[in-house]
């Protein structure tokens, strides 16, 4: 097969392959094997250390202890590669189901090794939702973990390294796209900060769920064959070593309630994300920043001049996909008809894709924030020109004095539509019938100290 990046179907792995290629060992048809595997294999140790009494001679005879074959196992997914995987995909040609072909890969293997009179305990008792309802959040687990979560935290740095740069930059606020009370853009900046620390904080109290039941979640199987095992302590046990939370009780898969959970509070995040690129996008067109510039860019094919917020509006479009697709995860793996029907194994393919969008947006925004360069004199001009904005200052301090209407005097002073300059309001102060104490005080007022905490 062609597997050029120009034939790809998806820009996931064709114009972005670049980007979304530390997932593929998460989410590809070959890491979904891979994991169906491990699931597969450390199921089989664990009853051997119940141990069940067939499993209790497990290696006898062969040479090497018990521990030794379980190392030997555990490489069959430790270094399973690309090629033994498609062992795997030749044999669900013939069975025409995808966790079954794990099962009899992995008896072909035991029968290599020359353990194949304990291969029946391999997928014992389990339903194909067992080891997929398993497999699948581990994978997002580990991709969330150790690709997407520390992608996300090089945001944060650089939002709190500006966040610290600018801390005593006044700036004029805008509210519904009107001058506003002087904000300072440092502070702007570390409420996206704080935002996002607060979703993180809720998303690492989440647990990744799995199911493992059996046929309906019953451990029918489990508990006909060897009624005195604690079965449910079992699949509780053999669930939490891999890092998940059993849901119990289930049907014949995870309701996905918590998954549905883990999807929304990304969601939230992203867009979070989505608000921090287009308010940086406007501040870009308010000449707030300018953007650095390579030689060779070109910013417009008819417009030389153009230097476009390109990578914001790139971050933005691919954090509203990964909404859609997470939206759509949320909503739709809830659902299943009485004890199952397949519509969430098809749907539940796609979890990477989201995961994959939120990459590509990552390494656009990081882009785009590491190219502002801060524009003080725009800053510096907006507030000059908008000595408006310290009317709410002086009313506040006329009511304290119990001044008469102190919010209508002002309003009937910035709103006639005459520019509102320093001295306007320097001869407003003047003609107050106010102590002079209060006058200079009033004086000291600026757009530039008007910022608050």
């Amino acid at each position: 097969m062609d597997t050029h990046a120009l034939l790809a179907l998806s820009p996931l792995d064709g114009r972005y392959v670049g980007k979304t290629a530390a997932l593929r060992p998460y989410f590809s048809e070959y890491a979904l094997i891979r994991n169906r595997t491990r699931v597969e294999v450390e199921y089989f140790i664990a009853l051997c250390r119940v141990p069940l009494p067939q499993l209790a001679s497990f290696g006898e005879g062969t040479g090497w202890s018990r521990e030794e074959w379980f190392e030997t196992l555990r490489d069959l997914y430790r270094r399973m590669e690309p090629e033994d995987a498609q062992r795997v995909k030749e044999i669900e040609k013939v069975t025409n189901h995808d966790v079954k072909a794990v099962e009899y890969y992995l008896k072909e293997k035991f029968q290599r090794l020359g353990i194949s009179r304990w291969q029946e305990f391999l997928h014992f008792g389990l339903t194909s939702q067992d080891i997929n309802n398993t497999a699948q959040p581990l994978m997002l687990k580990e991709a969330v973990e150790e690709v997407y979560l520390p992608a996300l935290e090089e945001i944060l740095n650089i939002l709190k390294t500006d966040a610290e740069a600018w801390k005593e930059v006044p700036m004029l606020a805008k509210t519904h796209g009107q001058p506003a009370t002087p904000t300072r853009l440092g502070k702007e900046l570390d409420v996206f900060v704080v935002r996002i620390e607060e979703q993180l904080r809720q998303f690492r109290l989440l647990t990744y769920p799995a199911k493992f039941g059996g046929a309906t979640g019953n451990m029918n199987a489990h508990k006909v064959a060897y009624p005195s095992v604690n079965w449910i302590r079992f699949g509780d046990d053999f669930v939490d070593s891999l890092g998940l939370k059993r849901s119990f009780p289930t049907t014949q898969i995870d309701h996905y309630d918590n998954l549905a959970a883990l999807f929304d509070c990304l969601r939230r995040i992203n867009t979070i994300l989505i608000d921090l690129c287009r308010d940086v996008w406007t501040y870009i067109s308010m000449e707030y920043f300018h953007q650095q510039t390579a030689k060779d860019e070109v910013g417009s094919s008819a417009m030389p001049h153009k230097v476009n917020p390109i990578d914001f509006e790139n971050a933005e479009g691919n954090l509203g996909m990964a909404n859609a697709i997470l939206t759509f995860l949320s909503l739709k793996l809830p659902i299943s008809r009485l004890q199952r029907d397949l519509t969430d194994s098809t749907v539940q393919r796609n979890v990477g894709v989201p995961i994959a969008h939120g990459l590509i947006a990552f390494d656009s925004l990081k882009k785009g924030l590491g190219k502002l360069i801060l524009n003080k004199p725009a800053i510096e001009a907006d507030l000059q020109k908008n000595w408006a904005v310290i009317a709410e200052a002086i009313q506040t301090i006329l009511r304290r004095e119990n001044y008469p209407n102190p919010y209508e005097t002002l309003k009937n002073l910035t709103r006639t539509g005459a520019a509102i300059e320093e001295k306007t309001l320097e001869d407003f102060i003047a003609s107050l019938e106010v102590d002079p104490s209060v006058k200079e005080e009033l004086r000291a007022i600026t757009p530039w100290n008007y910022t608050g905490f």
